[in-house]
């Protein structure tokens, strides 16, 4: 009806024919003042659920984003900034005007630009990446230097097939409340306390006690952290909650139900961490971890604790690293289609030919089309399969895609196949790199900040020295147990780690017995 603030059309078969689709949306356009999301523009795709529900999304946050955008040009017009560039779920960034007719292309994107960011300061081995914000704890995989993506993404039980950097979210943050469940168990999360009136450290008001109260009762955070720059804390509330806290827990008094806090939300991030590299295959040992957001670098070492992990990088925007990421990333737009090929019966003219028409549909978006790298892939599977893996591909031939289907199917599952192989999808990515901000740390003052009591596992309460990390100096050693305060962040390192300031300012923490030779950077 005329109420409708948009519409989303999806037709069975549009996906190979969209003529049908094509009119039916013309008719609207014009009949409708609102915008109209079309499948087979949204995703060229089969599996018509799948279709429907990315479609769907896309007609859903199109009014939100047309809205936003505009108001965000206007304003940067009228200040006299550059067109504003925008994060994708892809972990590229376009145009505004682009992004406004792939509206769905940004869910996500807040994550996949700090993933982009934690990308740019990782080591040539990997990293995990550790993003703990105020409602929730991101955590993605980074492969020599390659981001994890994925083409089907799960959101409260919708599938989104759009290109997305795979970022596993667990409901842990710095706002996260922590409860007791009817057994008598410690809960921490899904429910936040948000920004206001958030945790009861804030002075806002809050009652119930957070994460972030637990990490003062530790010590971790103090009188004179400065959340934000200028929040000043209210210590005496935070302990009153966590003091309720441990009546209801049974534990004896509120630096026991921090502990309690403390450890559960690591054990939920842990998980997490295991869930993107354990459970597909991958040692956590064989990677570093970097830890960014505004919580992030305070639970970071002790995660990489539990997990045996030797090295915790924290760069230096640690609280801000989205944002910074955002400026690091490259152009990027993908496209995409579903043909369906079985490989014995292809010729390698049928498909290069889809890949000539998806790399001018790709090329149509970008900036500079003389300076995109061009990247193909497939998806794949074994003929009767209901699931598909994607391959790269170099140049399109049906033997070779075959066999490296093949290789990419054992090394997932464990065997190969004698059975036909079809190509489902074939995909194009068209990439424009972009020139990096770079970073620099310039140390003035005194770094000392003072000494505070602060608790750890191993040691319990022991004296702590507080570094002000702006005034470390490039090559310092600091040495456990020590608290980095920024004014976004607050960096913890435990008894038995110490940290390094590289050039870039990021912080470098390794196990004391790793050896001096592996603090600096690789």
């Amino acid at each position: 009806g005329t109420d409708a603030e948009s519409v989303a059309v999806c037709l069975l078969f549009a996906y190979a024919h969209p003529d049908n689709e094509s009119r039916v949306a013309e008719i609207l356009r014009s009949e409708l003042d609102v915008p109209v999301s079309v499948s087979h523009e949204v995703l060229s795709e089969f599996r018509e659920f799948e279709r429907t529900a990315t479609t769907v999304a896309d007609a859903y946050v199109t009014p939100a984003i047309e809205g936003y955008l505009g108001r965000l040009l206007d304003r940067a017009e009228g200040v006299g900034l550059p067109t504003p560039r925008v994060m994708k779920s892809n972990g590229g960034v376009a145009d505004a005007g682009t992004v406004r007719s792939q509206a769905v292309t940004t869910v996500l994107s807040g994550p996949a630009a700090g993933v982009v960011g934690a990308a740019s300061v990782g080591t040539e081995t990997g990293v995990i990446t550790f993003d703990m914000g105020g409602t929730s704890s991101d955590v993605s995989l980074v492969r020599e230097g390659d981001i994890e993506r994925s083409a089907d993404t799960d959101i409260a039980g919708v599938p989104l097939r759009t290109p997305m950097v795979d970022v596993e979210t667990v409901g842990a943050g710095g706002g996260s409340i922590a409860w007791t469940d009817t057994g008598g168990a410690l809960r921490v999360g899904p429910e936040s306390a948000g920004a206001d009136p958030g945790p009861a450290c804030y002075g806002h008001g809050g009652k119930q006690p957070t994460a972030t109260d637990a990490n003062v009762v530790l010590g971790y955070i103090g009188a004179g952290t400065a959340l934000g720059g200028e929040l000043a804390l209210d210590l005496e509330a935070a302990h009153d909650a966590l003091g309720a806290l441990a009546r209801d827990a049974g534990l004896p008094n509120a630096t026991a139900a921090a502990r309690g806090v403390y450890r559960v939300a690591n054990a939920t991030m842990t998980r997490a961490i295991r869930s993107i590299t354990v459970e597909r295959g991958y040692d956590p040992r064989e990677f570093g971890l970097v830890a960014f957001g505004g919580a992030g670098p305070m639970h970071a070492v002790a995660l990489a604790d539990r997990l045996d992990i030797d090295r915790v990088l924290v760069p230096e925007p640690a609280g801000v690293l989205s944002a910074y990421g955002l400026l690091a990333a490259d152009e990027s737009h993908d496209s995409a289609r579903t043909v369906r090929l079985r490989l014995s019966e292809t010729t390698s003219n049928d498909g290069r030919a889809v890949y000539e028409e998806l790399v001018d549909s790709a090329l149509d978006d970008v900036s500079h089309p003389d300076a995109a790298r061009i990247e193909r892939a497939a998806d794949c599977r074994y003929a009767g399969q209901g699931f598909e893996l994607t391959v790269p591909v170099d140049r399109f031939d049906p033997d070779r895609l075959a066999e490296r289907f093949g290789d990419a199917h054992e090394r997932a599952y464990g065997y190969r196949l004698d059975a036909p192989v079809e190509a489902v999808t074939l995909r194009v990515t068209a990439t424009v790199e972009t020139d990096r901000p770079g970073l620099r740390h310039a140390s003035s003052g005194d770094a000392v900040k003072g000494r505070r009591n602060a608790v750890f596992p191993e040691t319990g309460s022991i004296e702590t020295t507080v570094y002000d990390r702006s005034a470390v100096a490039v090559g310092e050693t600091i040495v456990g147990p020590a608290i980095l305060e920024q004014a976004e962040s607050t960096t913890v390192v435990p008894p038995g780690w110490r940290g390094r300031l590289r050039e870039d300012g990021t912080l470098v923490v390794d196990r004391t017995d790793v050896g001096p030779e592996g603090v600096m950077d690789r």
